[in-house]
């Protein structure tokens, strides 16, 4: 069946969002793609066009505020706040007004799963499914990675945003560039025991919580949020039944999945696990 895309714009309370709307002709389901810090939404293309025409959904790709598509993160006062509680239920109205009758899905990668909790409409979401999403700590990475990410954390990273107007995450090969307060949080998080539950700026886990089946997927081989580290985030959510996958490449013919490569056009064998 045959998938075709148009761009969107969504506005959203202070900002204009990007996206694209990859759709079979009568879509059954509406399912919108929550990214990873730093990865632009173009990323996700392929699979998005993939589990369009797998589901017979339509599928929204989309950038957060002020980061790629959505406009520029040079000199601007986004946050992490922004982009978990924010432009997320900005999506997901449009979509609704776009598909009223259709059940909407929601496939967060990274912060995009880590975030759902956090947001107001959730409990009215009728799938997630989380992949390399978790509840972190820098403890958690394994050697010499933690070393790396030390030194990041703790002093390239709050130098360079302390004398520029954004996070150079490009120039440290963690994708695109950031708007410093979404780094500042970003850095926050992985540094404290408490993770996102204990950021006073998200406003605690919503009420009533998501209380459906949530999928979430460990990659055996993520160095950034490791499997535990999704084991652990289950307590966030404690009305959803908890369906938790772990991934090995392996397993699928594959030498490498990682953190953010699960969703890599090369990688796409281990699909069908992540939406089963």
């Amino acid at each position: 069946m045959s998938v075709t895309s148009e761009e969107w714009q969504i506005g959203a309370a202070g900002a204009e969002l990007t996206g694209q709307l990859h759709a079979v002709e009568a879509p059954e389901i509406v399912v919108s793609i929550n990214g990873a810090t730093g990865v632009p939404s173009r990323f996700y293309h392929a699979f998005a066009r993939w589990l369009a025409e797998e589901k017979q959904a339509a599928v929204l790709t989309w950038d957060y505020r002020d980061f790629a598509g959505s406009g520029s993160p040079y000199g601007s006062g986004a946050t992490m706040t922004d982009w978990a509680t924010r432009d997320p239920l900005s999506v997901r109205a449009a979509l609704r007004v776009r598909f009223p009758s259709l059940p909407i899905w929601v496939i967060g990668h990274s912060l995009g799963g880590m975030a759902v909790g956090f947001q107001d409409d959730i409990a009215s979401v009728d799938r997630v499914i989380t992949v390399a999403s978790g509840h972190g700590h820098i403890r958690d990475l394994p050697m010499p990675f933690r070393r790396r990410a030390r030194l990041l954390w703790h002093v390239l990273g709050p130098l360079s945003v302390l004398f520029l107007d954004h996070f150079p995450a490009k120039r440290f090969g963690l994708g695109e560039d950031l708007p410093k307060g979404v780094f500042r949080q970003w850095r926050d998080w992985l540094l404290s025991d408490a993770a996102l539950p204990g950021d006073r700026r998200l406003g605690g886990l919503r009420q009533p919580p998501y209380a459906g089946v949530l999928t979430t997927v460990a990659l055996a081989d993520d160095e950034m949020l490791p499997p535990a580290t999704v084991r652990r985030m289950a307590a966030w959510h404690p009305a959803a039944t908890i369906d938790y996958r772990e991934l090995t490449p392996a397993d699928f013919g594959l030498e490498h999945l990682g953190h953010i490569h699960v969703f890599s056009a090369r990688n796409a064998a281990v699909w069908p696990a992540l939406i089963a």
